[in-house]
């Protein structure tokens, strides 16, 4: 499979209008992670208002990962692991405070689950804290509460042009202390040198031993572009301005119209081959799951056979002898899951609707089942499965029957 990662902007891509995710945007992005590809969510936003996202989209169990204020940090979501951050030093905040007050600008920081400002009346600010769902603490000066160091600072103000030339005057007076850029009309961020998506970005590729030939890059804005540009393959949303679009391989439709399942779909989900389903990758992100909780692993995966294995232990065996009956089940649900996963059309999700099955003989402890699924009936609205479990000597323990319902996205 080329690609391992999408790495996806949040606002105004991953999320619509309405700031949420939708149903189909979910189950696309959850399909695309059960197939072994990780999810990157790279925002401006601090770490703590992307993470209820992260857990949303169950990158904690799928070992997706965080790159937040636009690259300051980046963060392993199974984990909780710090993987690298940088970050200004405090002895600027003085500085920063002074100048943005001299040219009657609003200042602000992120520090754990807190938003400090100069003005906590100030409409972008309270939007800013609310959108990451932070309190929001007014102080009559941020350099003398600021004894942290903050990933960024944020100078407000409704005069772009006063801002731009701002811009201008601290990137030359900043060069090489502090980067600075716009990402709004109203947003002048100051960060660490050298620090955007894409160089942070390059850090996590590095450390995983990924390529940017491997990555697949979505975002809308202006801070996207970096990232966009150095991905193997770079999505612009259909909402993205023209200068964005310009920068991109392909471009999409907009966040109101689920751009990025579209994209995803097209690109992955309609060329992938059984064959190259990761089944090592699925069995480690299912290792926190009931499936890993078990000891499943698929063993192989076709369009119309599907196979795991699972030890017979004191987490599936009965006292008397056979195999328990959730964990059979369990079992025969995990491999016919897979297997209508992989039948299903770009624009189709898979929910579990029937489950039944007779037990046949005993297994016996310190022995390992294996579960064989083959595809029984293949409906535009149902598919039906059985599923064989054997002894490692070929007995037939169990025989179930698993019905999945299809159903369009919406």
């Amino acid at each position: 499979m080329k690609y391992k990662m999408i790495v996806l902007d949040v606002d105004g891509t991953l999320l619509n209008k309405d700031r949420i995710v939708t149903a189909r945007m979910r189950a696309t992005l959850m399909k695309v992670q059960q197939m072994g590809i990780s999810l990157v969510l790279a925002s401006g936003r601090p770490t703590y208002g992307v993470l209820p996202l992260a857990k949303e989209l169950e990158l904690d169990r799928n070992g997706g990962y965080i790159l937040s204020y636009n690259g300051g940090q980046i963060i392993n979501v199974q984990t909780g692991e710090l993987l690298f951050e940088k970050r200004i030093n405090p002895e600027m905040i003085p500085y920063l405070e002074r100048k943005s007050r001299k040219a009657g600008f609003d200042i602000f920081t992120y520090h754990k689950d807190t938003v400090f400002t100069n003005n906590a009346s100030n409409e972008y600010i309270i939007r800013e804290a609310e959108l990451n769902d932070m309190h929001l603490r007014e102080v009559e000066n941020l350099s003398d509460v600021v004894d942290f160091s903050p990933c960024k600072c944020m100078i407000v103000s409704d005069d772009e042009e006063a801002l731009v030339e701002l811009e201008k005057h601290w990137e030359k007076r900043l060069a090489g202390e502090l980067d600075v850029f716009r990402s709004e009309t109203y947003f002048l961020e100051v960060v660490p040198p050298f620090i955007d998506k894409a160089n942070t970005l390059s850090v996590l590729l590095e450390k995983l031993g990924l390529e940017a030939g491997n990555v697949i890059a979505v975002g809308d804005g202006v801070c996207d572009v970096s990232m966009i540009q150095s991905a193997g393959l770079g999505v612009a949303m259909g909402n993205a301005q023209e200068s964005v679009k310009a920068c991109a391989d392909y471009v999409t439709l907009t966040n109101d119209e689920d751009g990025v399942a579209v994209a995803i779909e097209k690109i992955i989900i309609s060329e992938i081959r059984p064959a190259e389903i990761p089944l090592d990758k699925l069995n480690e992100s299912a290792k926190h799951a009931l499936m890993g909780n078990l000891g499943i692993q698929y063993t192989y995966a076709s369009e119309d056979r599907v196979e795991a294995t699972m030890p017979v232990d004191q987490r599936t065996r009965q006292p008397f002898g056979i195999l328990h009956g959730g964990a059979t089940l369990a079992l025969a649900e995990t491999v016919a899951g897979l297997g209508s996963l992989i039948l299903c059309k770009p624009d189709e999700i898979m929910v579990g609707m029937q489950v039944s099955g007779n037990h046949l003989s005993s297994a016996h402890e310190g022995d390992t089942v294996r579960a064989v699924g083959t595809i029984m009936h293949r409906g535009r609205s149902s598919h039906v499965w059985n599923i064989d479990v054997f002894t490692s000597t070929d007995k037939l323990v169990s025989s179930i029957r698993v019905v999945n319902s299809i159903l369009k996205k919406r």
